[in-house]
């Protein structure tokens, strides 16, 4: 089998760019995974989520069910917009608040909502 120049180096290159493609979503999927590990403080019991009508706005709704005054507030990733920061809300030993914030609509949505102490 006679192999010229130009398919030796197409085939060489599709290989790089197949290896390149299967590292790169490897790489993609073991950020996701870290992402989705955020724990949330200790004392605070949080959910968290997207607003019902705007992909663009996440919360943190925290009750302290610790001893102590806590401060907390929701982090969110924003996917091509910057990440932003909600407001801090302390709380006193049984108290309830909520923080919020949205990403810029450049962007390409929340990509991960956690808890900040």
């Amino acid at each position: 089998m006679k192999l010229s120049m130009g398919s030796v180096s197409r085939t060489v290159l599709r290989g790089v760019v197949t290896a390149g493609a299967a590292g790169a979503l490897a790489l993609a999927v073991s950020v996701v995974t870290a992402g989705t590990a955020a724990a949330t403080p200790p004392g605070l019991s949080c959910d968290t989520g997207k607003h019902a009508v705007d992909d663009y706005t996440g919360y943190a709704l925290c009750s302290n069910d610790g001893g102590a005054t806590q401060t907390f507030w929701v982090h969110l990733v924003c996917g091509w917009a910057p990440d932003v920061d909600g407001e801090h809300i302390t709380l006193a030993p049984g108290q309830s608040g909520q923080s919020t914030a949205h990403c810029a609509d450049i962007g390409t949505g929340i990509g991960e909502i956690s808890v900040q102490p």
